[in-house]
């Protein structure tokens, strides 16, 4: 357990910010309600005074809630703006506009890495390997010819929204991909791009910064396909994540057990999701996704600045597994974000 700052004085007030959830939205929006109770109740036992604000379009009515409350810092839990994840970044930009201590990744990592194409390109200029991809304005313009198996797959939305066992597809020439990703656009935020397929093992790496804020991998886990039937595509779409009757949810279970032939595959992993955090100046906490194909080569799928801490979420049992309570992973969180400040949070100027 760390010996927080925070504990100092205890009548600090911290606000926990979050996406305004409109009614009859999916799970997946409706799940940050979920981490806000939990980390509104563990601000609570920290002795924090909290206060809770959602986060919408509305900048001047945040920015005057946050002049009036003056909060310590902020815990950001904001996944989607207005039910888009394309703004995502305005969160931290906002409060990094007004010179407030936050959780999480910085204004610039969150934009880079939710903006899913974007990332990949930075990952392949620094060598990592993420599968060949192309969006639409690329397939027209330099005429290329792709075939083979692609995802379809959401430039902006994270949660697998628009994502199932139909968006993998067999493709053998570019009019038929431009096709399918159009006729898959509006289902997946307006802005879709095509993946290569990689066929093989899934496996999540989670970050938490250390009392340095140097990220210390916590155990990785791999979401297994063992009871999909043949030709049925291995993927963690929508349903895998949200549904929970459904075969997709039952059927791909996370696992943290392995042999030690893995352990070669498991310590690359943690030094790519490192590196990767390295690259993009991660802060706080993070996930890494990645594929692993039949060669026992690991692709990087994605980056995920401020992941999902519900109680089953990934993050929340890798914690676990590394023997960390919820206070515990919390806690961290909140250290990483004031030490990146270098400065003592009683010492700060007010909003």
């Amino acid at each position: 357990m760390r010996n927080l700052r925070s504990m100092e004085p205890a009548n600090l007030t911290a606000v926990v910010l979050h996406s305004d959830v409109a009614e009859n939205v999916g799970k997946d929006e409706q799940d940050v309600l979920a981490q806000v109770e939990l980390v509104s109740q563990v601000l609570d036992e920290m002795q924090y005074e909290v206060r809770v604000l959602p986060f919408s379009l509305n900048l001047a009515k945040v920015t005057a809630k946050l002049q009036e409350i003056k909060p310590a810092f902020v815990f950001n839990l904001v996944e989607t703006v207005d039910g888009s994840g394309r703004l995502i970044h305005t969160a931290p930009a906002l409060l990094d506009h007004l010179g407030v201590v936050y959780s999480g990744a910085p204004t610039e990592a969150v934009f880079l890495t939710s903006n899913k194409t974007l990332a990949k390109k930075i990952l392949t200029a620094t060598g990592i390997l993420t599968p060949m991809w192309f969006d639409a304005a690329e397939l027209i313009r330099k005429e290329a010819s792709p075939q083979g198996v692609y995802v379809i797959k959401s430039v902006w939305e994270h949660a697998s929204v628009g994502l199932d066992e139909h968006s993998v597809i067999h493709i053998t020439n570019r009019h038929d991909l431009l096709e399918a990703m159009q006729s898959r656009r509006q289902a997946l935020g307006g802005s879709c791009f095509a993946e290569a397929f990689i066929d093989g093992r899934e496996f999540n790496l989670s970050l938490l910064a250390d009392d340095r804020g140097t990220p210390t991998a916590l155990p990785p886990a791999e979401i297994r396909f063992d009871a999909f039937p043949e030709g049925k595509q291995r993927v963690v779409g929508y349903r895998a994540k949200w549904e929970a009757d459904s075969f997709e949810y039952v059927n791909t279970p996370r696992c943290f057990d392995f042999t030690a032939e893995d352990a070669p595959l498991l310590k690359k992993l943690q030094e790519i999701a490192t590196e990767c955090w390295r690259i993009f100046s991660l802060r706080g906490y993070a996930r890494v996704d990645f594929r692993v194909d039949r060669t026992g080569t690991p692709w990087v799928l994605e980056i995920n600045t401020n992941p999902c801490i519900s109680p089953d979420a990934g993050f929340v049992a890798a914690a676990q597994r590394a023997g960390l309570s919820y206070r515990d992973m919390v806690e961290s969180i909140i250290e990483d974000s004031r030490s990146s400040r270098e400065l003592p949070i009683s010492a700060r100027e007010p909003v």
